[in-house]
C-alpha cells in the first residue's frame, strides 16, 4: 500500500455505518493502528455529534477529535458552551469545534426552529464561544439572541479551535476572518482550488495557519455503473437543498441545471437522470483502492489540510473493510 504524501492529518468521519456505537471501541482502535490521525463526526439525522467524539476520548486517546458540523440553531448558547467545554476537557488539546449554519431542512423542518439569518447566527455564536469557552461572564445582546450573565464553570485546558462550515464567499471569510478555519463539504478536488484562497485571503493574519476540513465522499469499488446509480440518489437529496444548490450555482457546476429544473417542477425520476456521470465523477470518490488514495491526494494538493473521507456503501461496499482499503498506510 503506497502512503499518501505531503499529508499531516488523516480522518475518517463517524459513526461507521452498520456499527452501533456500543461496538466503537474497537472501529477507533482499528482506525488508530491503520494510521487514522482523526475522527470527524456530524450532526443530521442520526447520531448527535458529541457523543460519539466522548467515547473516542475515552477509548483511543491517540485520535484527534472533530465535529463537522453543530449547527448553530438547534443548541441555545449556555448549552452549546457547556458541551464544547466539557469534550474540550475531556480530551485536552484533541478537540475542533465545527459550527455551521445547517440547512433549512434540518434547523426548520425537523427542528422547528425558524431557518433566518443563518450568517449572522453562525457569526454569533462564535463571538459568543470564545470568552465563553475562557470562562468569562458573558452579558451581550448579539444580533441574533442575547445572553445575560452566562459562565461557564468548566473553563478547558487548551482552547479548543473553532471552525465554520462555509459554502460560499461570505461564510468563507468569516471562517478566515473570526475562526482558526473552514469545513467544506461536497465539492470537487478543483473546487478546492476556488474556494481555500478564500479562507486565507479573509485572514487578519496572514501568517496564521487556517485549517482546510474536507469532507471527501469515498466508496472503494471498481463498479463504476453501480456506484453511480446510487450516488446519484445522494446528490439529488443533498444538491436540491437551497444552501447546496445555491453553493454550486456558485461554483459554476452548470451541468446540474437539469437536475435543478426536474426537481423543482416535481419530477424525481428525471432529475436523477439529468445528474451527469462526470458530476457523480467528480463529487464521490470511487475505483480502486489506490485510485481513491491518489484522487485524495489531490484534494490536498488543491489545498485541503485535513480530509475527512465519509465512507458511502454503495455497490455493496462494507464500510469496515472500506476503512482498511483506504488507510493511510
Amino acid at each position: 500500500m503506497t502512503t499518501l504524501g505531503a499529508m499531516s492529518r488523516y480522518g475518517m468521519s463517524v459513526p461507521i455505518g452498520g456499527t452501533s456505537l456500543s461496538d466503537h471501541q474497537e472501529v477507533y482502535r482499528e482506525l488508530v493502528d491503520l494510521g487514522y490521525t482523526d475522527v470527524w463526526s456530524s450532526e443530521a439525522d442520526g447520531a448527535d455529534g458529541f457523543t460519539p467524539l466522548a467515547l473516542a476520548a475515552a477509548w483511543a486517546p491517540e485520535l484527534r477529535l472533530g465535529v463537522a458540523i453543530i449547527p448553530a440553531f438547534t443548541r441555545g448558547p449556555a448549552v452549546l458552551a457547556q458541551s464544547v467545554a466539557a469534550l474540550a476537557d475531556a480530551a485536552p488539546g484533541r478537540f475542533v469545534m465545527g459550527i455551521g449554519s445547517s440547512s433549512n431542512v434540518i434547523v426548520e423542518r425537523w427542528n422547528g426552529i425558524p431557518f433566518e439569518e443563518p450568517y449572522k447566527r453562525t457569526r454569533d455564536m462564535v463571538r459568543f464561544l470564545r470568552p465563553a469557552l475562557q470562562g468569562e461572564k458573558v452579558k451581550e445582546e448579539y444580533e441574533t439572541f442575547k445572553v445575560n450573565g452566562f459562565k461557564c464553570s468548566v473553563v478547558p485546558e487548551q482552547q479548543p479551535p473553532i471552525l465554520i462550515a462555509a459554502l460560499r464567499e461570505g461564510m468563507l471569510r468569516l471562517a478566515g476572518r473570526e475562526a482558526d478555519g473552514a469545513i467544506i463539504n461536497w465539492l470537487s478536488a478543483e473546487d478546492v482550488k476556488q474556494v481555500a484562497p478564500i479562507v486565507h485571503g479573509a485572514s487578519k493574519d496572514p501568517s496564521a495557519t487556517k485549517e482546510i476540513v474536507a469532507r471527501i465522499f469515498v466508496c472503494p469499488s471498481t463498479d463504476a455503473d453501480k456506484v453511480r446509480e446510487q450516488a446519484k440518489f445522494a446528490i439529488a437529496a443533498y444538491l436540491n437543498v437551497p444552501v447546496y444548490a445555491a453553493f454550486h450555482q456558485w461554483l459554476g457546476r452548470d451541468q446540474l441545471q437539469g437536475m435543478w429544473d426536474a426537481w423543482a417542477a416535481g419530477d424525481r425520476k428525471a432529475a436523477l437522470a439529468a445528474i451527469p456521470d462526470s458530476v457523480v465523477d467528480e463529487l464521490i470518490i470511487h475505483g480502486s483502492p489506490q485510485a481513491c488514495r491518489e484522487h485524495i491526494q489531490r484534494y490536498v494538493d488543491a489545498g485541503v489540510t485535513t480530509p475527512a473521507l465519509a465512507v458511502m456503501g454503495f455497490a455493496g461496499v462494507d464500510p469496515r473493510q472500506a476503512i482498511r482499503d483506504l488507510a493511510p498506510r
